[in-house]
């Protein structure tokens, strides 16, 4: 009897904590559509167009559509080493700078289809989107808002032709996942032989119209621009975000191709959109492949590196891997990407911190849905919380002291928004508490390096937030080779 009464005492507790309300949200939150984006952590660029053959960055938009003919083309290897380095979504240029398009178009010449690679018949995107479906990758697309090959280019009839392509390409090709905008936009170019510059201003692209055919045509669709709406550049293209970094942005603040890099680096911390951050660099020096670089790409620690100062500050990764003329990823660089993953792997396979003992000074409602151990029992969707118009609160981990570690991972329930401003983290010593980190902004993720250390005790100390603060996730972490601290 006593048996029955405890288990039915349990089950009451797991009814009553699981009908308890969340705790309250922030004004500003995350889309479901967002919240699964940055889940994805990693996604990959594929700068491969027209530049790929005349090994230029920024094509002019004279060229000829004849010296485009990758003779090993396959996508289908694009992606199994994108998968194999944990990249979850790649985005094709379509359409880069100088006009050229690598499906064939209906609304201009200078396209795949007047190109030798199948005879004219090939269709890039088709085989890039059947591709990534076939892998499971999702699929994006960057269609350059530039265009130094169009005639029209800086007069209202290359809005419309860009308004037909944007039609072509998220109609026919399947799911799309992201399509992304980038802020180069006027200058000098071909423009059907007239050979001249031509500059526009921040009204010539109609945004709000251009940004209702992606919904429109592609509902679960992301959009990246300067100014989001739901993605946002991180303002360099070293791939680093701030060590401050807010997912909040104030859009009035930002436009396409003119926003102030050092905002876009930190977000807002009163920002009243939430935009997430993605940080764009690639492998090698160049966006597109020349075969200069083929000794000089990113080592896998360098790629490491980069992963702790993107994903680890709350932003996504985003690499570029550009294909050789060939059409196929070089070798070097896909070894890179692939041992990149197996240090990451081989560094956040043991969380030392698993299911280990939490208290704390304060808990949301002193109910068991927000108790301290929800950090520690490695599910994302668990949190610890809080009380109500508490801004300040720690938490003790009770730990292996013969272990050491030097990698320490935070986590918030970003759903509810991003709270915690001010926070550090101290180690249980014989001589006492150690400050041995600290930091500002933690949001979806925080990753910090610290000298290895070892001790009985870890303490999380909160020292600011804009609402009751929240951690989903907690591990602390032994780096194994190849992942240094720099």
């Amino acid at each position: 009897m006593k048996c029955l009464f405890a288990i039915f005492a349990l089950l009451l507790l797991s009814y009553t904590s699981n009908c308890q309300p969340d705790i309250k949200p922030n004004s500003v939150v995350p889309s479901p559509k967002q919240l699964n984006y940055q889940a994805l952590e990693m996604v990959g660029f594929v700068h491969f167009n027209m530049n790929t053959f005349t090994d230029k960055e920024w094509g002019y938009g004279d060229e000829s559509p004849t010296i485009f003919d990758p003779k090993k083309l396959d996508c289908e290897q694009w992606v199994r080493a994108a998968k194999d380095a944990g990249i979850k979504e790649l985005i094709l240029t379509a359409k880069h700078h100088d006009g050229f398009c690598l499906w064939p178009s209906a609304y201009t010449e200078h396209s795949i289809k007047n190109s030798p690679y199948k005879n004219g018949k090939g269709d890039i995107v088709k085989e890039f989107t059947e591709a990534c479906a076939k892998y499971g990758m999702k699929a994006g697309l960057y269609l350059s808002p530039w265009d130094r090959n169009h005639a029209g280019y800086a007069t209202p009839a290359y809005i419309t032709y860009y308004k037909n392509q944007l039609h072509e390409l998220l109609s026919n090709y399947g799911k799309i996942s992201e399509v992304w905008f980038d802020g180069a936009n006027g200058g000098d170019g071909f423009y059907g032989g007239a050979k001249e510059t031509r500059k526009i201003d921040k009204s010539y692209y109609p945004w709000k119209e251009i940004r209702e055919i992606v919904y429109k045509l592609q509902p679960e669709a992301l959009i990246f621009s300067d100014a989001g709406p739901d993605i946002h550049w991180i303002g360099n293209e070293r791939g680093i975000a701030g060590e401050t970094f807010w997912s909040m942005l104030d859009r009035n603040k930002v436009a396409v191709g003119d926003a102030d890099t050092d905002y876009l680096n930190t977000g807002d911390f009163y920002g009243t959109s939430w935009v997430i951050g993605q940080c764009d660099v690639s492998i090698r020096p160049g966006w597109f492949y020349h075969a200069k670089e083929d000794d000089n790409f990113r080592t896998p620690a360098q790629l490491v590196d980069l992963y702790y100062k993107s994903v680890g500050r709350n932003a996504v990764f985003l690499l570029n891997i550009p294909p050789n003329r060939d059409g196929l990823f070089a070798d070097k660089d896909v070894a890179a990407m692939k041992k990149f993953r197996e240090i990451l792997d081989n560094t956040f396979r043991d969380n030392l911190a698993l299911n280990a003992k939490v208290t704390a000074s304060s808990v949301h409602s002193g109910s068991a849905k927000f108790a301290p151990g929800n950090i520690t029992d490695g599910d994302l969707n668990s949190y610890w919380a809080a009380a109500d118009n508490k801004c300040q609160a720690s938490l003790e981990i009770a730990i292996d002291s013969t272990k050491k570690f030097d990698r320490i991972l935070l986590q918030e329930p970003v759903r509810f928004g991003q709270r915690i401003a001010s926070f550090d983290v101290q180690v249980m010593r014989p001589g006492g508490w150690q400050t041995i980190a600290s930091g500002t902004s933690i949001g979806y993720k925080r990753l910090l390096k610290i000298t290895p250390v070892a001790g009985k005790k870890v303490r999380i100390n909160i020292w600011d937030a804009n609402n009751s603060p929240a951690i989903s996730n907690f591990g602390l972490y032994k780096a194994a080779g190849g992942d240094v601290n720099q």
